[in-house]
């Protein structure tokens, strides 16, 4: 457990400076940007989620978990990524054409321009390198390479944004531009990396590669539209409902609240790789350590979600200026989400172990669904902090869902460990 401590240390201390750029840049922006602007930026990020789904078809995912595959030569593995890329290629060149056709309507759905959409297209296209370099580094267990790659990443974003938005007060479109730039720049060094440790070779696809990669990505779409419909659809509806304004204001709430995504996601980065070896060799006193951790673990979140709702509105407000005061009221329910998430986080990972991707993306589609309904029936009486409710809600919902599959799929003590025997 000791690897695991010390390697999250590194992705939290990584995670943190990638994410010091939108917090370093949340008092800039929130003055150079008007909350309209702030709105479209908020507009733009949701086209960039809803990509995700498509671009590269999860083929990252894919290889991430083949390394665990039982004898696999250090060819074959490289074949099979050098697959997934030209998953990549077709799967953008698909929506590219989808774009041509489609592009005015998605421009006035999202009120964006459309250069942005081609703009959040090469964005995605850019990032699938930089995870699939980034994964390859994790489940091998080299957390300071991945967080070197990241922070330097994230210091030339910043950086950049700083030159555009204020320097060349380039507003809301220097902050993309930015953003888009750094992701090409980024992605280069990572193919070159992938390159360089011979994981990527200069071949054509193999069909049966391509299958497996496919067969294990294409059942995980609707699993992450599913977590788009949880995570990003709300601001489509409180932007259309509420207008741009209030789109603005409850971006900056989520902005805020994925501080705490930021540290859930430094541990499973983690965790994901022990946990994998673990089930793999199928030491029963390691699972017991693993189930008792994951319960402590739970209870720390729970009471670090009843501080939250002491503390975070006037640390909101601190941060941003009251311009952007009324987040205040969402900003707790938004954090006990991400902490719904962060226990579903530490469950997730033996779904994606058994390779049953189908199962999982129904669960997150059906929560996706009731968030769905839920933004549509509490907007119109509640407001932004209807779309709070929903979010947490859902969360919950998700969490509790994946667990009881989780149960099912993989064999581990958790009634064990819940008695005074263990816990």
């Amino acid at each position: 457990m000791n690897f695991i401590f010390k390697n999250s240390s590194i992705y939290l201390l990584a995670n943190i400076l990638n994410a010091a750029v939108p917090f370093i840049l949340l008092p800039i922006v929130t003055r150079y940007f008007t909350v309209e602007e702030y709105g479209q930026l908020a507009m733009f990020q949701l086209l960039i989620t809803g990509l995700s789904a498509f671009v590269g078809l999860n083929a990252v995912s894919s290889a991430s978990r083949k390394f665990y595959d039982s004898n696999v030569s250090k060819y074959e593995f490289s074949l099979f990524i050098t697959s997934c890329i030209w998953i990549l290629f077709f799967s953008s060149a698909v929506l590219c054409f989808c774009f041509v056709v489609f592009s005015f309507e998605i421009s006035q759905l999202l009120n964006i321009s459309i250069n942005w959409i081609y703009l959040a297209l090469l964005f995605s296209f850019s990032m699938f390198f930089i995870h699939l370099r980034l994964s390859q580094w994790q489940i091998r267990g080299k957390a300071k390479a991945y967080g070197f790659l990241q922070v330097g990443s994230s210091t030339l974003n910043l950086m950049i944004s700083l030159l555009l938005v204020v320097s060349f007060t380039r507003g809301v479109e220097g902050r993309i531009e930015a953003q888009i730039g750094v992701a090409v720049i980024t992605s280069i060094i990572a193919l070159y990396l992938l390159k360089k440790d011979k994981l990527i070779l200069l071949t054509p696809p193999n069909k049966n590669d391509v299958y497996a990669a496919l067969n294990y990505g294409v059942p995980l779409i609707p699993h992450v539209f599913g977590v788009f419909l949880l995570s990003t659809i709300d601001r489509f509806y409180i932007s259309e409902s509420l207008g741009l304004e209030s789109a603005g204001i409850y971006l900056l709430a989520v902005q805020l609240s994925t501080s705490f995504l930021i540290v859930f996601d430094a541990i499973n980065k983690s965790f994901a790789p022990y946990l994998y070896s673990t089930l793999k060799e199928g030491n029963i006193s390691k699972k017991i350590n693993i189930v008792r951790y994951t319960y402590m673990y739970f209870i720390l979140l729970i009471i670090i979600a009843g501080v939250c709702f002491v503390i975070s509105p006037g640390i909101l407000v601190f941060i941003a200026g009251d311009k952007f005061k009324d987040a205040g009221e969402v900003i707790s329910w938004l954090l006990l989400g991400q902490i719904f998430g962060g226990m579903y986080l530490m469950v997730t990972n033996y779904i994606f172990y058994s390779k049953d991707t189908k199962v999982l993306s129904f669960i997150t589609i059906v929560c996706g669904l009731t968030n769905v309904a839920l933004l549509i029936y509490l907007i119109p009486i509640l407001g932004i902090l209807g779309a709070a409710y929903s979010f947490c809600i859902s969360m919950l919902f998700r969490f509790i869902l994946t667990w009881l599959l989780a149960i099912k799929k993989v064999d581990m003590p958790w009634a064990e460990c819940a008695s005074s025997k263990f816990f």
